[in-house]
């Protein structure tokens, strides 16, 4: 049980980074109260030495040591700067809500320069807020400005020295998180096939499937922070290959469950299920250990069968080709390249324009105004109080680019206050008078925010909320209205920014979706085209990275459709956008299938690949003519008669045919949603397709052959 939840805790946070995270804000702030606690200062500078910590903690994410020196520099001089405009803005009001308004501008623009930018922008924003807090005066100014200096001081200590990042050890756990969500695809597989098949067993398999692809896409951005390229790009290239093995394993014991397998054959290939299993289970630091056991020889030579006579060849195929996939993996992880004809080529990221409009000055725009409404919302619920609003507009327009994005952040931040509320409370009393306890609980409420801020804006609201109660507490001036007060003001900074991102140069997410889904079509123009090359024989290219970058794409979509899938949203809303999110799922899943059965000269000569992958391609070009210009003259071309296969092609064959044939459906079904007509066309003298077993367990999802309703946005 233990090693179960502790797998579960490492894949779901993937070289423990966001736990690191979380302790170099806990430790910093610890250093900083211990440091300004043997100085005698006040406990308000205690606060302001927390919050940079804090802050810095989040926001300092340089690759190198020495460019996250220069950032901790730059954000002293930028939080300086900030805390002493508020000081002397203070002195003739209303000044220094306008500065404030101007500053939300500044720090939402720096962050088209992350990742200095991030950390230049958010820690003037919140110096400039907490000097609003404690209404610092310029005669405090020397004291806040070393309390600025020691908390980031102190985040340097932890960063350096206390919590130094060690790549090495990330890798490892890196590996341990991958290695646990694909072993919870072997563990399902056998699961599957020990059952027969059960509904309950299958939908644990396909839930392993996504997880371990969700997996896939995290660790590669943990691997960027942890190897410098190329080896890096190779590792990443690795993993992706030992993923689609996976989904291959996954997809022939669905297969294989459908044959006639007695019980001697079907308690064996569970058996080689589990035994691969306790294989990946292995401590990663040990690796490599498939390659060097006994186990791992006979899973080889049980999948090296050619003469496909007997029941359950396949899956002991599947299971050897992810045990190569996963050594090849293992090699590049303890740097050894000897396999690897050459190293990937590595391109330096184009450098952004000071200057520039995009989505990004436009949404800085946008909060400049929506603080304005807010200074305005906030004076009316609280002339003393106005700048918990203004704090607002700046979190929601943190990485948002479309209307409905801004709406449900705004939406998640209030839910998370109002239910913080009552958590706050209940601290607040159990703790007043208490200091020591109160700094405990501070540091635990910083902790949890910090862990869960990329996974849930509720939950972070929720702690965020918590730990101004114990603020308020520790400065003895806790009562019930100011937390509730902490929600109007909340509210009101939610309603300016909703207002803005609707009235102000507004971006609608159908506006955005289009053009995300124009690149999806491109990725899958691209991939098809370098499919029919690779498998024609002409030419041996990597279809697997055109997969991911297909992949990358989907999951670009995939963020700007979530605010039409809330159940805030409407039902005609939600049903578009699970349609096209079902539909791109079809798609990328479809090809990360090809990708992983693709071989050179497959179909050599064959005029059928020519066919299909030509109305693959015809397809995405009428739907992307449909998407970017409303409306088209052209068909969707669709054929249910003609056969894809043949009797005479192997399981490869079939499965990258059959995949083919189910991305082009994908191409359809989401052709429906911009109500692409369709046309039926079928080769003479063809006999009609039936559907096979295997077909049928090949079967990702349904998608209805009605006509879905356009979102009335």
């Amino acid at each position: 049980m233990w090693d179960r939840l502790r797998d579960r805790l490492v894949a779901a946070d993937p070289g423990l980074i966001r736990l690191r995270l979380a302790g170099l804000a806990v430790g910093g702030i610890g250093i900083s109260i211990l440091v300004i606690a043997g100085l005698g200062r006040p406990i308000p500078t205690i606060m302001v030495a927390g919050i940079a910590a804090m802050q810095a903690a989040f926001n300092v994410n340089d690759r190198t040591p020495g460019k996250q020196a220069v950032t901790l520099v730059l954000a002293f001089c930028s939080g300086a700067l900030s805390m002493t405009v508020a000081a002397f803005g203070s002195t003739a009001p209303p000044l220094d809500s306008i500065l404030f308004v101007v500053l939300i501008f500044f720090a939402v623009y720096a962050q088209r320069f992350a990742p200095r930018g991030n950390a230049l922008g958010a820690l003037a924003f919140f110096m400039f807020f907490f000097a609003m807090f404690l209404q610092l005066k310029p005669a405090q100014l020397p004291t806040f400005l070393e309390s600025l200096a020691i908390g980031l001081a102190a985040n340097a200590v932890m960063r350096f020295v206390i919590l130094r990042r060690r790549p090495e050890r990330e890798l490892v756990r890196v590996r341990r998180a991958f290695r646990a969500r694909l072993a919870a695809v072997a563990r399902g597989a056998a699961a599957y096939l020990a059952s027969g098949g059960s509904d309950r067993r299958r939908a644990q398999l396909l839930r392993a499937d996504s997880r371990l692809h969700e997996a896939v896409l995290m660790i590669e951005d943990a691997i960027e922070d942890v190897l410098e390229p190329p080896s890096s790009e190779l590792l990443r290239r690795r993993a992706i290959e030992v993923e689609l093995a996976a989904q291959w394993l996954s997809l022939t014991t669905r297969r294989t469950n459908m044959e006639k397998l007695s019980d001697e054959t079907r308690d064996e290939l569970v058996g080689n299920l589990l035994r691969f299993e306790s294989l990946i289970e292995n401590d990663p630091r040990a690796l490599p250990v498939i390659s060097d056991t006994e186990e791992f020889s006979k899973l080889l030579v049980a999948g090296s069968r050619l003469d496909k006579k007997s029941p359950g060849d396949d899956l002991r195929r599947a299971i050897a080709e992810l045990a190569l996939a996963d050594v090849n993996a293992q090699r590049i992880a303890q740097n050894d390249y000897s396999a690897e004809a050459e190293l990937p080529a590595h391109e330096e990221p184009e450098r952004k324009k000071i200057f520039a409009y995009d989505n990004r000055t436009r949404s800085a725009i946008q909060a400049t105004i929506a603080g304005g409404l807010a200074v305005l919302g906030g004076e009316l619920v609280s002339h003393a109080r106005w700048y918990w609003a203004v704090l607002t507009v700046f979190v929601v327009f943190l990485n948002t680019n479309t209307t409905g994005a801004t709406f449900v952040k705004g939406f998640r931040r209030v839910t998370g206050t109002m239910v913080g509320i009552f958590g706050g409370m209940l601290l607040a009393l159990l703790v007043t008078g208490d200091t020591t306890a109160t700094l405990v609980l501070l540091l635990v409420c910083v902790f949890c925010l910090v862990y869960t801020a990329r996974v849930s804006q509720v939950v972070m609201s929720f702690f965020i909320t918590c730990m101004l109660g114990l603020l308020y507490s520790l400065l003895g001036t806790f009562t019930f209205e100011v937390l509730w007060l902490r929600v109007a003001e909340t509210a009101v900074g939610a309603v300016a920014g909703i207002l803005a991102a609707m009235a102000v140069l507004p971006v609608r997410t159908r506006t955005v979706l289009r053009s995300d889904l124009d690149a999806v079509l491109d990725d899958v123009t691209a991939f098809v085209e370098q499919v029919e090359v690779l498998l024609s024989g002409r030419e041996n290219v990597n279809v697997i990275e055109l997969s991911r970058e297909l992949d990358r794409s989907v999951e670009k979509a995939r963020t700007t459709i979530e605010p039409l899938t809330h159940p805030m949203s409407l039902s005609s809303r939600r049903d578009y956008g699970s349609y096209v999110l079902t539909a791109l799922d079809r798609i990328s899943f479809r090809a990360r299938h090809v990708a992983a059965r693709a071989e050179p000269g497959m179909f050599a000569g064959q005029e059928r690949l020519e066919a299909l992958t030509d109305r693959i391609i015809h397809n995405v070009e009428v739907l992307r003519e449909a998407i970017g210009e409303g409306s088209t003259q052209q068909k969707l071309d669709r054929d249910t008669e003609t056969p894809l296969t043949h009797d005479s092609d192997d399981a490869r064959q079939r499965s990258v045919l059959t995949s083919l044939g189910r991305l082009d459906e994908g191409i359809v079904a989401l052709g429906r949603v911009f109500e692409v007509p369709t046309t039926e066309s079928v080769q003479p003298n063809v006999r009609r397709r039936t559907e096979s077993s295997q077909a049928v367990a090949d079967r990702v999802t349904s998608i209805s052959e009605e006509p879905v309703r356009r979102s009335t946005q």
